[in-house]
């Protein structure tokens, strides 16, 4: 499966990694508001805003799979207006989520025949939220390789030692149930991939007719002769994903087209010359008491299962990250979870922000914020770099720290304004 690289480090913590593969197996194949097809664009629209070819290529065959067309493989100009409004949500959470009010809840929900109504809008909303979060995770564990030389975003796992993944996570106790499904996933996408290569050859090859027809038409229409050169080996610009020489699926070509405004990123939240009366306090809305039943009333159980993971991340046994910085484990989480929400304006009332300086040391927070805020220029010089001294478990647990806290800190942003519109 495509996301073996990402369970192979989340493999260190088995725990949390089957509450994490639970909650994406619901967002993604069970019942919910949304088509099966439109949760995978949405997701591909996610990773594209951090450039994450890793996912986009995942969720590119599984969107195929889920019988999505392909024509909307193309960029935002080719899917239908109700997706593509969601651009505007998607680009400001996934940078500046302090950004969202309950005007963008407004116009989402009041657009005539393209509206959504809010039980989709929440599902959309935590979908956005986990392949944000989920691609600071990739980067920041290198499971993103750098783009080869034929423009593919081919994976490169980084392996958990000297022991195979299924064995790693049975022997810390992962359900053998949740292993059987993976591995009968694993399966079913190889027994798939054949289809899947012919499909879009076939799609490969009508394209190329299709533009054939086209400038050709479009030669006749301007009487330019017979001199003309004509170019149809190559498909028409952002069309993807597409099948090489060897017949292998490549990733897409050209993540731009699933984006707009491309320039637009993090910008740092606290600035001295802003009014400060802006800041998010946890105190007048959390997750435990506003958005954890707000976003299970209009996607139901989809609550529990993030609850779910909140939790568990926290109860991550971090002794030995402590006791190497001198504190208790629950200290030095707390000191990282909020680092990252402070990044994007999240305060807590009952926290001294002088601890974090005092737990984190320079070259680890310049690591967390490059991870949160702008996932892909992170390299894997900079994970190597930060704590020499430590496992590579314990590097994974930092960010499964950096994912949870990031997304929460989006859903709190989007449901505030969800909430602010339903007053």
């Amino acid at each position: 499966g495509r996301l073996e690289a990402v369970t192979q480090q989340m493999g260190y913590h088995p725990q949390y990694l089957d509450s994490f593969l639970k909650t994406q197996h619901y967002l993604m194949h069970m019942d919910g508001p949304l088509p099966f097809d439109c949760r995978h664009y949405i997701a591909i629209m996610a990773a594209a805003r951090h450039q994450c070819r890793y996912l986009v290529n995942l969720h590119v065959l599984q969107f195929l799979r889920a019988g999505g067309d392909p024509q909307w493989l193309r960029g935002l100009d080719f899917i239908p207006p109700k997706l593509r409004n969601l651009n505007e949500i998607n680009k400001i959470l996934a940078h500046r989520p302090w950004l969202i009010t309950k005007e963008h809840i407004e116009k989402l929900l009041k657009i005539s025949e393209w509206s959504w109504s809010l039980a989709e809008l929440v599902h959309a909303v935590v979908l956005l939220a986990h392949c944000h979060a989920l691609a600071s995770f990739v980067f920041g564990c290198g499971c993103e390789q750098d783009e080869g030389p034929g423009g593919r975003g081919l994976l490169k796992p980084l392996s958990p030692g000297n022991q195979c993944f299924c064995e790693a996570t049975t022997s810390n106790g992962c359900s053998q149930e949740l292993l059987r499904i993976n591995r009968k996933r694993s399966l079913d996408s190889c027994m798939e991939l054949d289809s899947l290569r012919e499909r879009m050859q076939r799609i490969h090859v009508e394209a190329e007719g299709r533009e054939e027809t086209r400038l050709l038409q479009q030669e006749r229409e301007e009487g330019e002769g017979q001199g003309a050169e004509l170019n149809i080996t190559d498909p028409p610009v952002g069309l993807s994903p597409l099948t090489d020489s060897d017949g292998e699926v490549t990733g897409a070509t050209n993540l731009a087209c699933y984006m707009q405004d491309p320039d637009f990123g993090y910008q740092d939240f606290a600035r001295r010359d802003e009014d400060q009366t802006q800041v998010f306090r946890v105190q007048d809305y959390s997750w435990e008491d506003h958005g954890f039943s707000l976003v299970n009333r209009l996607y139901s159980d989809i609550g529990h299962l993030l609850d779910e993971k909140f939790r568990m991340v926290d109860g991550l046994q971090g002794s030995a990250i402590a006791k190497r910085q001198g504190c208790e484990p629950s200290v030095f989480k707390r000191g990282i979870w909020n680092y990252i929400h402070c990044m994007f304006g999240i305060r807590y009332d009952d926290y001294d922000y002088a601890e974090v300086n005092q737990l984190l040391e320079r070259i680890l927070k310049v690591y967390i914020k490059t991870v949160t805020c702008y996932p892909e220029k992170t390299n894997s010089e900079m994970f190597d770099r930060f704590w020499k001294q430590f496992k590579h478990s314990e590097k994974v647990h930092v960010n499964l720290l950096i994912l949870e806290a990031r997304m929460q800190a989006e859903l709190l942003y989007a449901l505030q304004a969800i909430t602010q519109y339903m007053i």
